[in-house]
């Protein structure tokens, strides 16, 4: 039986101020264009995530405009995370981003995301933000980017090191992965090279996603975007037994941008639970319970 699924991962605006994409194309989507495209694969409702972070982005997405849109636009955005730049206050490490957090949580939000700072993830100011999530019960979507410039993102190593000893550190605080650099690594055979991109063929053993996610209890991934998608569909069988086996730490999501985006999660969900490749229930979880299980509880 197909469900209505949640995004996990939205980005929207009230309306296009000037174009983004560098092409013409106005990024990103308001809201009516959203509910379009929703209603196209399956959607009920979007989880707003505000972009606060200045590298790789012209146009900020605001923690008011989340809260707002939720308030203007329930059946299209359903629930809203805020963001929180770790330099924010003081730009130290000893900032107490609870005072923003805690503020945010009052007013409805759910979470902290999509991080995008391009700070390492052991950068004491990052490890500040982590200290203050976890005190505040909030979890983390981040998107994992590279050293150098020209990206955003946290930045961590090949091989997730970094990430590893913040799991450890911060057990009760709930990591959502996401981004290339993030899905490439379920596969054992990454490299640098292929890090960034949507890796193509079987995906070998040793990926440290899988690792992560069956070692720490407090590791979850976001389906969204290409690289969400192309780590579940390069490989089906592989897929179908990932799906299986964390249908309690994955969320669906499509992280939409613009009109001209098209993600085939969803069919290849459907798709699957139909066919008998992957179970009811995890389908089910997967695609809205676990969502709401974050977003209600």
């Amino acid at each position: 039986m197909i469900v209505p699924k949640i995004d996990i991962h939205a980005h929207n605006v009230f309306q296009h101020e000037y174009p983004g994409m560098g092409d013409g194309r106005n990024y990103p989507t308001t809201v009516e264009e959203i509910r379009k495209m929703y209603d196209a694969v399956g959607v009920e409702k979007g989880v707003q995530l505000p972009l606060v972070s200045p590298e790789h982005h012209h146009d900020l997405l605001t923690n008011r405009d989340a809260r707002l849109l939720v308030e203007k636009h329930p059946e299209t955005i359903g629930w809203w995370f805020c963001n929180v730049d770790p330099r924010w206050l003081k730009n130290t490490a000893d900032a107490d981003l609870s005072i923003v957090m805690e503020y945010y949580k009052s007013l409805g939000a759910k979470g902290i995301g999509e991080l995008t700072a391009n700070i390492y993830i052991d950068d004491p100011m990052m490890q500040n933000l982590f200290y203050h999530a976890e005190k505040c019960g909030l979890p983390i979507l981040f998107h994992i980017g590279k050293a150098g410039g020209d990206d955003y993102g946290i930045i961590d190593d090949l091989g997730l090191p970094r990430l590893e000893a913040s799991l450890k550190k911060f057990p009760k605080l709930i990591f959502i992965g996401h981004s290339h650099k993030w899905w490439s690594e379920i596969s054992g055979d990454c490299t640098n090279e292929n890090r960034g991109g949507n890796p193509e063929g079987p995906v070998t053993p040793g990926g440290r996603v899988v690792e992560l996610m069956r070692k720490y209890p407090n590791m979850y991934g976001d389906l969204s975007a290409g690289s969400g998608e192309n780590a579940i569909m390069r490989d089906p069988e592989f897929g179908y037994r990932f799906l299986e086996e964390f249908q309690d730490k994955l969320f669906f999501g499509l992280d939409y941008c613009t009109v001209s985006n098209y993600r085939y999660l969803s069919k290849f969900l459907d798709d699957a639970v139909e066919s008998g490749k992957i179970t009811q229930t995890a389908y089910n979880k997967i695609c809205r319970e676990n969502a709401l299980k974050l977003l209600e509880d």
